[in-house]
């Protein structure tokens, strides 16, 4: 069935044949000169506010930037009418139409900008004008940010990432980050951590709508917004303000925005062809602003496929994805956004990495075999290919409608829907039998809405709105013939079934105060609340049992955190700021709360005593300075959190006690260094302390007391690398990511963990980029051949080591031939041909 922004498209793109007129208006050669000044509400000058002069066809002809007194001059203007675009980092753009400029017209502009809305995308470039290693760098920092932000530039995204990369792949070059794809760069579900936090532990949004799952609050990098459809990365290292909604502020937030429409048309066709058979076909249509005399209406689709073998044997990916975005300017008060993307995935890869002995046996690029026997016997193989498939198909599409009231207020609404629906198969032990495989299904819809409104005036910004989600979830895992792909009928083929209800909400307020001269100071609450309802059905056994014959038992479940923040920016010069922070972030428990076996209820709840969200508390100080040849940015943070809990029994019953908190320390820093106009070399580093608190011993769960230890997956240093070269058709990037030492923990015989007990050695990756593309000004414009190369030197480092045997205190970690593995994938070389085909002469 059509899904409904299909329908919207089609609709659109009538609309754009309909009306849509290459034809420009000519301009007389006489000289002009348009002068103005840029101040805040505050009356204060704003240096380095961005001044983008459109033409009538809303071509961008000029750019400027203000100087210290917040002035601007652009001299030799055709003789004309032109739309000025003022922008400045934190403030909201403003625009004036119909500016008449010729010999006898020479307009002074003055301009006082208000504070943005929490709602509005301000652009970053404006304060980058003074400072070239700023201009030059891959990745920026906000000299009005109030925590450790990384913003991650849409050139950064094209010109340096592979083509089929996915978003933990665009994150890598920020500081404190890693994560490992074992088939190849966007090529299967990876995760990003960073300081110790791992998917899930985090919120991620797209255009501020956050997406996770229902069961948990992780992610998927294979099944949503593959490359193309991401045109920017803001990431908070910390929980932000009161007004950065998500279900894991706990950790911090990844903000993907959409891509930037541009104002002119332009097509672009390209195939992507590289190791493992890997290729990418891929269309993109902009349309440029259309609509008559005064056009206010934009629109942007891309759609591609990508098929490869992958770099693990027989782990085939295909996707087939599709992206919209239209925008309409019903007035300079009234905005609105339509997005919709899709994404159909099929794939081969079963559920666990490989072991130690079949990476011995095999080679490191071993997963699955293509043969459905044994040699020389009729007994099937257990990793046979076809044993295995993922077939998912999502869905995300919202409305933003952006108006401003008037006197000062500003309104945003953005309801959306999104779904996604996993259905795996895959054989589940070493040996192939009737009930060998597992038919398993994670299916949700979600529906929703954010909504902020905020007032602005000489004194601050005062913001408020909420953030409300629901979602219906349908879950199951059934025991199954691989060879038939038949399931076993009855309770004893259940492993567990269950659907489940849930309801997030978030309202909020917060002042940003800037009445006291250089400095921004904001103070916020939020109220995180969260509902879980769930009709889980009797089972094997496995998860909630048989329930006494009753068919399903219901569980409910209320969780809720208030969650303060405060944060302070000093303005000590216009390109040098310093900031502090405190913020609480919180994390929504898992449905797996729920998860124990409660036959002993008699069809009633097994669980008394439910665990409390999980929340953390953010300590952190930092300073941004961006002269002309160097931008840098560092910052110092203290995080106390609390870990996930265990459920114990108690009485035939259970309740859940929370594992040791722990504490991370740490300091980060990066910057760019601009030796040339065209040459500059990034660097940046982390160096980290997390350690659980230590712990006495715990009589409930029969655990032992255990000692101030290492948090798993957290590395105790990251560094990048980075050398980029970037002329008018010439880009050339070499980035390399060293993730320092880490340990992973293990489990004793009795189930509890044992923290600081498998050591993860040190690894790099390295990657190089070069592309050309033309720009010429003809209708070939932005025409490309881009060449990657993913790990460079080839390392196929150990990443991640889940450990068969359990250990002891005394000894907590043997290594075994069953250990599962998470290696670096190899060395893989990608090639594109990009025909660009755009408006002549633009």
């Amino acid at each position: 069935m059509k899904r409904w922004h299909h329908v919207v498209f089609n609709s659109l793109l009538m609309i754009l044949v309909a009306t849509w007129s290459p034809f420009m208006r000519a301009q007389s050669n006489a000289p002009g000169t348009l002068q103005g000044a840029v101040v805040d509400p505050k009356g204060q000058a704003l240096a380095g506010a961005a001044i983008i002069v459109h033409n009538e066809s809303n071509t961008a002809i000029h750019r400027v930037a203000t100087n210290n007194e917040g002035r601007f001059s652009i001299n030799g203007l055709a003789d004309g009418s032109y739309t000025v675009e003022i922008v400045a980092p934190g403030f909201a753009p403003a625009t004036r139409s119909h500016v008449r400029v010729g010999a006898d017209a020479s307009p002074s502009l003055s301009v006082t900008l208000t504070l943005a809305s929490v709602a509005e995308e301000v652009t970053v470039s404006a304060e980058d004008n003074t400072s070239l290693a700023a201009q030059l760098s891959p990745v920026k920092a906000l000299l009005d940010a109030g925590s450790a932000r990384t913003e991650i530039t849409n050139q950064f995204i094209r010109e340096f990432t592979s083509p089929v990369t996915d978003f933990t792949e665009i994150m890598q070059t920020a500081p404190g980050t890693f994560s490992v794809s074992p088939n190849g760069v966007g090529l299967g579900d990876s995760d990003t951590s960073f300081r110790g936090f791992i998917d899930g532990d985090y919120t991620v949004t797209y255009d501020g709508i956050p997406f996770e799952d229902t069961n948990n609050p992780t992610h998927h990098s294979w099944a949503y917004f593959p490359g193309p459809s991401i045109g920017g990365v803001d990431f908070d290292r910390s929980p932000g303000t009161a007004s950065d909604i998500g279900p894991a502020n706990y950790g911090g937030s990844i903000h993907f925005l959409s891509p930037q429409l541009p104002p002119d048309r332009l097509y672009r066709l390209s195939d992507s062809y590289g190791s493992w058979n890997t290729n990418l076909i891929d269309g993109e249509f902009n349309s440029g602003l259309f609509g008559g005399k005064n056009p206010k209406a934009n629109l942007w689709f891309d759609a591609h496929h990508m098929s490869s073998d992958g770099y693990q044997t027989f782990n085939y990916q295909t996707r087939t994805a599709e992206a919209l975005k239209f925008t309409y300017k019903f007035s300079d008060k009234t905005y609105l956004t339509v997005d919709g993307n899709s994404v159909i995935l099929d794939a081969n890869t079963p559920n666990n990495n490989v072991t130690a002995a079949q990476i011995a046996q095999h080679g490191n690029n071993y997963l699955m075999d293509n043969t459905e026997f044994l040699p020389g016997t009729t007994t099937y193989d257990p990793f046979y290919y076809k044993f295995y498939f993922n077939h998912i198909p999502t869905d995300f599409e919202y409305v933003d409608l952006n108006k401003d009231l008037g006197h000062g207020w500003k309104l945003d609404v953005k309801p959306y829907v999104y779904a996604y629906s996993n259905h795996q198969y895959y054989q589940n032990s070493d040996t192939v039998t009737d009930t060998s495989a597992i038919d398993k299904m994670n299916q949700y819809f979600k529906f929703g809405e954010v909504v902020s409104a905020s007032s602005a005036s000489k004194y601050g910004v005062f913001r408020t709105g909420f953030w409300y989600e629901y979602a219906s979830t349908n879950r199951f895992q059934i025991k199954s013939n691989p060879v038939n792909e038949l399931d076993e009928a009855g309770i004893a083929g259940i492993n567990f079934h269950e659907n489940f209800w849930t309801n997030s909400a978030q309202p909020f307020a917060e002042y940003q105060l800037v009445a006291i001269p250089k400095w921004t100071i904001t103070l916020g609450l939020k109220d995180a609340y969260y509902n879980m309802s769930l009709k889980q059905y009797a089972d094997n056994g496995h998860i909630v049992g048989n329930l006494n014959g009753a068919p399903y038992v219901t569980n409910d479940g209320n969780f809720n955190s208030w969650l303060p923040s405060f944060e302070a920016n000093y303005r000590i010069k216009p390109n040098w700021s310093a900031y502090v922070q405190y913020g609480m972030g919180s994390q929504i428990p898992p449905s797996s709360v729920y998860d124990i076996n409660q036959t002993s209820g008699s069809g009633a709840s097994g669980v008394t005593v439910l665990p409390k969200p999980q929340v953390s508390s953010t300590y952190q100080g930092g300073t941004v300075v961006k002269l002309d040849r160097v931008s840098f940015d560092a910052d110092y943070y203290y995080i106390h959190f609390e870990n996930s809990y265990v459920a114990a029994p108690v009485a035939n019953s259970y309740t859940y006690t929370a594992t040791p908190p722990s504490n991370t320390t740490g300091v980060e820093a990066e910057g760019n260094i601009a030796v040339t106009h065209k040459l500059s070399v990034f660097l940046n580093g982390t160096l980290a302390s997390a350690k659980y608190v230590a712990a006495a011993a715990n009589p409930v769960l029969g655990a032992p007391a255990t000692p101030s230890l290492w948090v798993a997956g957290a590395p105790h240093d990251t560094e990048t690398e980075g050398v980029t070269y970037q002329d008018r058709n010439w880009s050339l990037g070499f980035f390399n990511k060293r993730v320092g030492s880490q340990w992973n923990d293990n489990t004793d015989a009795n189930g509890n963990l044992l923290h600081q007990a498998i050591p993860i050695a040190p690894f790099s990756v390295a990657n190089l980029f070069l592309n050309y593309t033309l720009k010429n000004g003809s209708k070939w414009d932005q025409s490309k051949i881009r060449f990657s190369v993913n790990n460079l030197f080839n390392n196929n480092n150990n990443t991640l080591t889940t450990a068969a045997n359990p250990g002891t205190a005394a000894n907590p970690y043997a290594p075994n031939g069953g250990d599962i593995l998470t290696l670096v994938p190899g060395r893989s070389v990608m090639v594109t041909f990009q025909l660009g085909f755009g408006s002549k002469g633009r």
